[in-house]
């Protein structure tokens, strides 16, 4: 074929690669929200189906530090376990309104993620993130210690939602399906906010420091302020993650808050890619459904996983998603 015909084809392919993006651009939350809206009719089961919703939104909360911000932390754990805990306290304790209480997840953990972050952003690199990691394992101990309020190394149990009752209309929470709608009315709303959050000069700002955070500070920007707005908006939104999965599982683990569900983070960000807006609920799927596939084959699921993840590292350094959008990316000129 001369090359007349190709460069033609090459240009048609082009323009139809970068139409896509900037139509997937436009509307990436209702993309984002159709495809997890229609999610419980493929995945495995209901309950998986909830679970990659729940951990797909503690991940979209960690990428905002790690993807868009380029601070990686170590710590997220103590945001997630700090909303499940202010929120499965605030029901068997307080006997509040599942509403009132994931309110409380929330502000539980964007209090917690204001002192980490003020102390945290003093720092950078590795030793930011090991800081981070550090500050984690403290609140870790801090809730683990307050037996009468958290039930210690047993976890906090009873947390008893059978339905929600909106006034007019009662959900039913027993009903798996409608405990998905329920959960993804909570988290369209974080992913909307997210998007204009992204879309705003704040998210540009991000954006600079990633790059480049000393031309960031030489262009006037206020980057430790910046830094720890970010840092308390993450915490808030894995707050929010952490309360809706106290009451989808009707307990909290003690495991929780460890640090290794800080490391689940990290690997969910990176299988889904980085720095792309549905790549943490791709990250967060393929993590569940290989961690649940693999465990009812052998004992030892966790060196498959590890080994797989690995792989995934080496040969899709941006992840799922990531790579999907690069690849439509280089159709362009």
């Amino acid at each position: 074929m001369s090359e007349a015909v190709i460069a033609p084809a090459a240009r048609g392919s082009a323009g139809r690669g970068r139409r896509l993006l900037r139509t997937a651009a436009r509307h990436r939350v209702g993309l984002t929200l159709a495809a997890l809206a229609l999610f419980p009719f493929v995945a495995p089961y209901e309950a998986l189906a909830v679970n990659v919703l729940v951990l797909g939104l503690y991940a979209l909360g960690f990428n905002l530090l790690f993807g868009y911000t380029g601070l990686l932390s170590f710590g997220h754990a103590a945001f997630l376990g700090a909303g499940a805990y202010g929120a499965g306290i605030a029901i068997v304790q307080g006997g509040l309104h599942p509403l009132l209480a994931i309110a409380a997840g929330v502000v539980l953990a964007t209090l917690i993620a204001a002192v980490m972050g003020f102390l945290a952003i003093r720092t950078r690199g590795i030793y930011f993130a090991m800081t981070t990691l550090a500050l984690s394992m403290c609140v870790y101990y801090a809730f683990y210690q307050m037996e009468p309020l958290t039930g210690g190394e047993n976890g906090l149990r009873g947390i008893n939602v059978p339905a929600l009752n909106l006034g007019l209309v009662s959900l039913p929470l027993i009903n798996p399906l409608v405990k998905y709608y329920v959960i993804l009315a909570f988290v369209g709303t974080a992913v909307w906010l997210f998007s204009r959050l992204l879309a705003s000069p704040f998210g540009a700002v991000l954006e600079a420091i990633r790059e480049n955070e000393n031309r960031a500070r030489a262009c006037g920007y206020d980057v430790a302020r910046t830094k720890l707005v970010a840092f308390v908006i993450s915490g808030a939104v894995c707050g929010l993650a952490g309360a809706l999965n106290a009451i989808h599982l009707s307990i909290v683990p003690i495991e929780t808050m460890h640090y290794a569900m800080s490391g689940e983070a990290v690997m969910m960000a990176l299988l889904g890619g980085m720095r792309t807006f549905f790549g943490p609920f791709v990250g967060a799927a393929t993590f569940l459904i290989l961690q649940d596939g693999l465990a009812t084959l052998t004992s030892h699921w966790q060196l498959f996983t590890g080994a797989i993840f690995i792989a995934f590292v080496l040969f899709l350094p941006s992840g799922i998603w990531g790579e999907v959008v690069a690849r439509l990316k280089r159709v362009g000129p």
